[in-house]
């Protein structure tokens, strides 16, 4: 029987600059990081949580911008207990957002970022009345 999600895959052009913003600008903390031989397999994730995100080297797509629309949510949903002040947090570090303020929506609050390499990460907050599925 399946009982957990391991791991999530986004793709990066530096591995280190990738890191260095997941773990300086978003305080996530670095997990694995090894050097095999079919290439450096790195993963960083939520402090408690057992899901890692593995940041695997990928070559740039050829001249493609990156566009961001708001509320387009990303591959990747981290939750936050308190979103407004977290924004404050991660915009002081220099964490690039879509909107200058996070909003409210049918679900509670959100916002979306993007890191170095274009990946959005969606940032959430749960709305007051929703239970975490095992309440």
């Amino acid at each position: 029987m399946l009982t957990n999600i391991m791991y999530v895959t986004l793709y990066v052009t530096d591995q280190e600059r990738a890191l260095r913003f997941y773990t300086e600008q978003l305080g996530l903390e670095k997990r694995v990081d090894y050097p095999g031989s079919e290439g450096r397999f790195l993963t960083v994730g939520v402090p408690g949580s057992p899901l890692e995100i593995i940041l695997l080297p990928h070559a740039a797509p050829s001249g493609q911008p990156v566009e961001m629309q708001p509320g387009t949510p990303g591959p990747i949903f981290l939750e936050s207990d308190d979103l407004r002040a977290d924004f404050e947090v991660l915009r002081d570090r220099g964490v690039t957002f879509d909107q200058p303020e996070p909003e409210d929506y049918g679900f509670g609050i959100r916002i979306e970022a993007v890191d170095p390499d274009g990946n959005r990460i969606s940032l959430r907050q749960r709305a007051a009345w929703q239970s975490h599925g095992n309440d």
